[in-house]
C-alpha cells in the first residue's frame, strides 16, 4: 500500500448562516479587501472549498448504517460490497443505485425522504468532527480567507450540520440539490468558486472520497484528500495526506505557490 505523502514530501508538481448565493464581495489575504479577480495571477490561494460528511464532520457511518437500517425495514440485507459503490456519492444516484441492486419496491422520491429524515434523526443525537477541522476552520476564519462548505448532501442535512460545524465559519454553503448536476460533476465546485469571485485554479478543495476529487479536478482546483472510506492516490495536483490535523494555511499557500 502506497503511503499517504506528508507535507513535507509533497513534490512541487503536486498539485454562517450565509445563503448558498453571495453577492457581496468577498475578502482574500492580501487583497485589501477587495474581492478576488478570477485569473488573477497574484492573488495566490483565493477561497478554500471543503466537502462535508467525512471531511469535516464524522458521519460516512452514518450514511451508511442509515442505509442499511431503512433497507431492512423495507425487508432488505445490504451488503457490505455496496459501500464503496455509494460513499460520497449524490443521494440521487445513492438510492437509484440501492434500489436497482436491492429489487427494493420504493420509489426513489420516498427513499430520497426517508434517508434523508432518518440520517438527520441520527446525528440529532450528536455528530463529532474530524480531527483538525475546528482548528482548519478557525485558522481560515482567523486570515480572512474565503471557505465555502460544497456538499452532495440535501439544503436540509447541511443546515442541520451547520449547527456542529459554525455557520460563520463559511462564506458560503452550496447543497447537492441546489446545482443541476452535483458530484462527480464539476458544477458544484465550479458554482462555489464563481459565487466567491474565486479563479478555480486559485482554490483548494478538500474531500474525502474518489467521487468528490473527480468533482474538484473536473473544476480545475487543486485538491488535498483525506481518504475517509475508500483509497485514494497522489496524482498532479492532488495532495494525500492522513488528517486534517496535516493541514494548515502555510500548506495550502504552498500548494498554490508551487503551480505558479
Amino acid at each position: 500500500m502506497t503511503r499517504p505523502l506528508s507535507r513535507a514530501e509533497v513534490p512541487p508538481a503536486f498539485g454562517g448562516s450565509a445563503p448558498a448565493s453571495v453577492s457581496a464581495p468577498v475578502r482574500v489575504p492580501g487583497g485589501g479587501g477587495r474581492p478576488a479577480a478570477a485569473g488573477s495571477a497574484a492573488a495566490g490561494l483565493q477561497a478554500v472549498l471543503l466537502d462535508m460528511d467525512g471531511t469535516l464532520v464524522d458521519t460516512e457511518g452514518f450514511w451508511w448504517e442509515t442505509e442499511v437500517e431503512v433497507f431492512a425495514e423495507l425487508g432488505y440485507e445490504l451488503a457490505d460490497e455496496h459501500r464503496e459503490v455509494v460513499v460520497g456519492g449524490p443521494m440521487s444516484r445513492s438510492a437509484t443505485y440501492l434500489i436497482q441492486a436491492t429489487g427494493a419496491d420504493v420509489s426513489l422520491g420516498d427513499l430520497t425522504v426517508l434517508l434523508n429524515s432518518r440520517f438527520i434523526e441520527r446525528v440529532e443525537r450528536g455528530v463529532s468532527l474530524m480531527p483538525g477541522a475546528r482548528r482548519l476552520l478557525t485558522e481560515l476564519a482567523a486570515h480572512d480567507v474565503p471557505a465555502a462548505l460544497v456538499s452532495a448532501s440535501h439544503r436540509r442535512v447541511i443546515d442541520r450540520m451547520l449547527v456542529s460545524l459554525g455557520p460563520d465559519h463559511f462564506a458560503l454553503t452550496l447543497a447537492g440539490d441546489e446545482v443541476e448536476r452535483t458530484k462527480p460533476h464539476p458544477d458544484p465546485y465550479l458554482t462555489a468558486a464563481s459565487r466567491l469571485g474565486a479563479h478555480p485554479g486559485r482554490c483548494v478543495v478538500v474531500e474525502d472520497t474518489a467521487t468528490g476529487v473527480a468533482s474538484a479536478e473536473a473544476a480545475g482546483c487543486h485538491v488535498v484528500a483525506v481518504p475517509s472510506v475508500t483509497r485514494i492516490e497522489p496524482a498532479h495536483r492532488r495532495t494525500v495526506v492522513p488528517s486534517l490535523e496535516e493541514v494548515d494555511l502555510p500548506f495550502l499557500h504552498s500548494l498554490i505557490a508551487s503551480a505558479y
